[in-house]
Order: C-alpha cells, then sequence, then structure tokens
C-alpha cells in the first residue's frame, strides 16, 4: 500500500492557499536492513516545524530505528534525511556538531550514566560542546533545567539509582533540554509510567512544546498520549510509513492495522476519556 497523503478538505469559499509549514525532518526512500532483514523500505517522512508528531505501528516496524537513522546513529542502507535543511548522511563533523547542537534526545528508560548525579548527567552535552563554560555557570544551568523538567531542586545531586522511574524520565528530559534544543526526540517516555505519571508528562511536554516552541518526534504506544498532545500521527506499517495525519483523518482510513489500533479495545477508552476531557 502506498503511503497516504492527507489534506483538510478546501473551504467552501476559495481562499489563497496558505504558505507550507517549514519541514524541519525530510526523510525520503528510507531504506534500513539488517543483513537480509529489511525494517524501511521506500520510506518517506516529513516533521513539521512546531509540532509534536507521534510515531506508532506494531511491534518490529522500526520506529526506534527510524529515529537513531535522522539522529545520525543508524546509516541507512538507501535514501536521504535532511535537519534542519542539511543532509545529515554526508556532512562533514563540524556540519553534523552544528546540526546535533539544535536537537535533544530522551531515549528509553532515560539513558542516564549510573555513576554520575542528575546534575552531572544534564552537563554531559554542555561539557560536549561548549568545553569552556566554566563549572559555576554548568552547575548553574542544570539546577535551572532540573526545574524546567518538573524534578524538585533537591534532584540535582542525585544518583539515577535513588530516583523513581518517573524522576529518571524527567532526569532524562532535562538532560535534553540542555542545549536549548529546537526539536526534541522522544522514544517511549511514558513507557513504565503509572496513568497520573503518564498524563503528568504529556502535560509537560506540551507546555514545554508551547512555551519554547519546540517540535518534537515523538515515539509512542500510549493512546492517551497520542490524543492529549499529538499535532498528527504517522503510522509505519509495511516497512513504511503508511499514512501521516490527525487521529480524526487516519480514522477515516480502509487500512486494516489503523482501525484495529485506533478502534480496539484501548483505542476506545481514549476516545471515550477525550471526550470526556473536553465536557
Amino acid at each position: 500500500m502506498d503511503r497516504l497523503e492527507l489534506s483538510t478538505p478546501p473551504a467552501t469559499v476559495p481562499q489563497a492557499p496558505p504558505a507550507d509549514p517549514e519541514i524541519v525532518i525530510s526523510v525520503r526512500d528510507l531504506k534500513n536492513a539488517f543483513g537480509e532483514q529489511v525494517v524501511h523500505e521506500n520510506l518517506n517522512l516529513d516533521v513539521r516545524r512546531g509540532e509534536i508528531l507521534g510515531v506508532v505501528g506494531g511491534s518490529g516496524t522500526g520506529k526506534s530505528v527510524l529515529m537513531r537513522s535522522i539522529i545520525g546513529l543508524q546509516t541507512p542502507a538507501e535514501g536521504s534525511i535532511e535537519v534542519f535543511g542539511k543532509s545529515i548522511l554526508d556532512q562533514d563533523e563540524s556540519a553534523t556538531i552544528d546540526i546535533r547542537k539544535r536537537w535533544g534526545i530522551l531515549f528509553q528508560g532515560g539513558a542516564l550514566f549510573s555513576t554520575l548525579t542528575v546534575a552531572e548527567n544534564i552537563q554531559v552535552p554542555l561539557r560536549e560542546f561548549y568545553p569552556r563554560i566554566v563549572p559555576p555557570l554548568l552547575d548553574e544551568i542544570a539546577a535551572y533545567k532540573v526545574v524546567m523538567a518538573g524534578l524538585s531542586p533537591d534532584a540535582g545531586p542525585k544518583y539515577p539509582a535513588e530516583l523513581s522511574g518517573g524522576m529518571t524520565k524527567r532526569a532524562g528530559l532535562a538532560r535534553a533540554l540542555a542545549l536549548d534544543p529546537e526539536l526534541l526526540f522522544l522514544d517511549e517516555p511514558t513507557a513504565g509510567l503509572d496513568p497520573i505519571g503518564a498524563a503528568n508528562f504529556d502535560l509537560l511536554t506540551r507546555e514545554l512544546k508551547q512555551t519554547l516552541g519546540l517540535t518534537v518526534f515523538l515515539i509512542t504506544h500510549d493512546l492517551d498520549t497520542l490524543y492529549a498532545i499529538c499535532d498528527r500521527v504517522a503510522v509505519l506499517a509495511d516497512k513504511k510509513v503508511i499514512a501521516v495525519g490527525t487521529i480524526d483523518e487516519l480514522l477515516a482510513l480502509d487500512h486494516a492495522w489503523i482501525q484495529e489500533y485506533f478502534n480496539g479495545p484501548r483505542g476506545r477508552a481514549a476516545t471515550a476519556a477525550k471526550g470526556t476531557a473536553k465536557r
């Protein structure tokens, strides 16, 4: 099945077409393979500036592989990837660094260094990209990011082993925000959190997006997250992105996996919860 391009129906009264939104991430004809196992083939995706794009798909569809390809941790077999209008596949080291400074990443589980405190973890990207920043300023920035991520100020001196699951996710988020990024990658940020913790993390993500003007690339299985904060959703199936659109647009498509995903028991519960929240 070819990828579907979804669009809003034209207005009744003819109007000048709106300017195309700026594309922050552009993936074209991507192929990822591990030996003879092809994960992606002819995958295409655009991420617009200022949106929260949710990325969903069944197990083994390569959601995390797609993210790793975009951030340069996975070299694709074929295709092109541009971030901020620049290719990430054929840049020299200095150009790649300039691009990496503009994004932040929250990996699954937080991916904190166990031998470093929360504050020291936050300082890692600062030390890597801005080695001339003096320690007092590093401490000040780390303390600010701790609070920005919704943690108590006393979380800074703690080690990852002393944190709850929710605190670990927020500490990882604080590190992702260390460089004041324009683009934020979140890989299953609410996985393992209780419903209240997940809802609070969703709220924080939306507030940060609005306050900081972030573009967010969000991998998730959490239907509540999709309904609560995602502007659009990209669906991975059949080794490619088969559709991108709002949830209402996706629900209008006659595709078995999409219908099962959004109209199954969990999907109906998320829809009902959304309707209750609106009343």
